[in-house]
């Protein structure tokens, strides 16, 4: 059986990481909207896809990383500070830096309804991944407990974007989801023992989607 202090930190968890929680991801595509205006995603294959590419070589798996650097200097002012001022400069796009850096100023301001002084070493600023990685820690969530809770949601809001993009149905976007838990697992299993030496994005087309969103004549999301 779980002990109290477990199941208090699980629902912590699950709560900062719900489509409930405000911090607007549901207006965000990281650029998959362009990415279906452009043909590139059209099903649930190419979905499965493309969110394993993010995994495994884009900005999901720098995302990872800044989580888990966050997590560690939790506890070192300074040291977190630096990696907020990195997440934010390796934000590749104006589209990119709002999504991230506006998700992360609003989870801080609604994470302060469980008080800590992280929160105040953050100033309210920082890019989603650092801010959840950093909150996470204060709380006694482990890293690849949170790591594998944040990479979950993010690509819950992606697929939640398919399906309003007409890509896939809700049936077929659980089963994407479905499918990718093994790696999901993986990935944050990994990124809980890396460096920022470990930082590194081979995803060309995702950030050019991501660079074009902002021109496409018709969108749905801010991203």
């Amino acid at each position: 059986m779980m002990a109290m202090a477990e199941t208090v930190v699980l629902l912590r968890l699950m709560t900062w990481l719900s489509p409930a929680f405000p911090v607007g991801a549901f207006s965000y595509s990281g650029g998959l909207e362009q990415v279906v205006a452009d043909g590139d995603v059209g099903d649930a294959d190419t979905l499965r896809d493309w969110l394993e590419s993010l995994l495994a070589h884009g900005n999901l798996w720098n995302d990872a990383v800044l989580f888990a650097e966050a997590h560690r200097a939790a506890g070192d002012a300074g040291r977190l500070a630096e990696v907020v001022e990195l997440a934010e400069a390796l934000a590749g796009s104006a589209e990119r830096h709002r999504e991230t850096m506006l998700q992360g100023e609003a989870f801080l301001a609604a994470a302060a309804s469980w008080p800590h002084p992280i929160l105040a070493g953050l100033g309210g600023a920082a890019a989603y991944p650092v801010a959840v990685g950093a909150v996470a820690a204060a709380h006694g969530v482990t890293a690849e407990a949170g790591l594998a809770a944040y990479l979950h949601a993010v690509l819950s809001n992606l697929v939640s974007v398919a399906i309003r993009c007409g890509v896939v149905g809700q049936r077929h976007g659980v089963a994407v989801l479905a499918t990718l838990e093994a790696r999901i697992a993986a990935l944050a299993a990994a990124a809980a023992r890396s460096t920022l030496d470990d930082l590194g994005s081979t995803t060309m087309r995702a950030e050019i989607a991501s660079l074009r969103h902002e021109t496409l004549p018709t969108r749905l999301f801010r991203s």
